[in-house]
């Protein structure tokens, strides 16, 4: 648990934040006392939410609809987190999709949907927000993953909108720093979400499999990137501007090359 007190008075908008890695963000920000902007397409689940944060929590979470992929519908939301909230702290750019295909396998739309919410989606959001992140020194928060740092077989349209947020994550703590504005990214592995446990369950040996590559030997849990994504928008990171945190069990620490319990 963080300190109730961390971010008091603050208020942090995230990307994605009715499921998964998303909900999970949200409810470490609202531990550390923040208030939050949660925003997401699939707005059913924040009623979810609200039950498993309880009624003292929900107090201080403003859910509200957003399509990051809409430049226009990206400003509204950032527009409606000031007319609510009067501030804004923390951007969390966590929204994302992330479907299979190779690069011959990728049709045109499957490509520019995912670069549309993937890339696009933080840019907007980024855009839109960093004149008020400017007023209060505050800072973005972009969940990348380790398929932006490496690639995975298969996962062309995400690898490549991943490896971009990296960069853009770069970009803007180079070009904002200066105002204030720190800009880091967190680059999960393996995320025991909704969808990957869907995975879990309907392919055999797969959870075997993540245990064998991951050196920690297990996936993580989506708090354990929610705590790291808190760290980077705390004073405990003020002199951390454009890192790329690999939250991953030392996956990236990995050349790739055979152990010795090959065979």
């Amino acid at each position: 648990m963080w300190n109730s007190d961390l971010f008091a008075g603050k208020v942090v908008a995230v990307s994605g934040a009715a499921s998964g890695i998303g909900a999970a963000i949200t409810r470490r920000f609202l531990e550390a006392g923040a208030t939050v902007a949660a925003g997401d397409l699939q707005t059913s689940l924040f009623t979810v939410l609200q039950e498993e944060l309880g009624p003292e929590l929900s107090r201080r979470l403003v859910p509200l609809t957003l399509d990051v992929s809409n430049p226009h519908l990206a400003d509204d939301f950032i527009r409606a987190v000031i007319s609510k909230l009067s501030r804004l702290d923390v951007l969390v750019n966590n929204a994302g999709i992330a479907p299979v295909g190779s690069v011959t396998e990728t049709t045109d739309e499957m490509w520019r949907r995912v670069m549309a919410v993937d890339v696009d989606g933080v840019f907007y959001l980024s855009r839109a927000a960093l004149p008020h992140l400017e007023r209060y020194a505050g800072c973005i928060v972009n969940i990348a993953s380790v398929s932006g740092v490496g690639a995975d077989f298969n996962y062309a349209a995400y690898n490549a909108a991943k490896g971009a947020i990296v960069n853009l994550t770069r970009s803007m703590a180079i070009d904002y720093g200066k105002a204030g504005v720190r800009t880091n990214a967190v680059a999960p592995g393996p995320v025991r979400t909704p969808l990957l446990v869907k995975n879990l369950e309907s392919l055999s040996g797969l959870e075997a499999a993540f245990g064998k590559f991951i050196p920690l030997a297990r996936i993580a849990d989506p708090r354990e990137i929610a705590d790291a994504v808190v760290f980077l928008a705390s004073t405990g990171a003020s002199f951390i501007n454009g890192a790329i945190l690999p939250v991953d069990g030392g996956v990236t620490a990995w050349n790739g090359q055979p152990n010795g319990d090959f065979v």
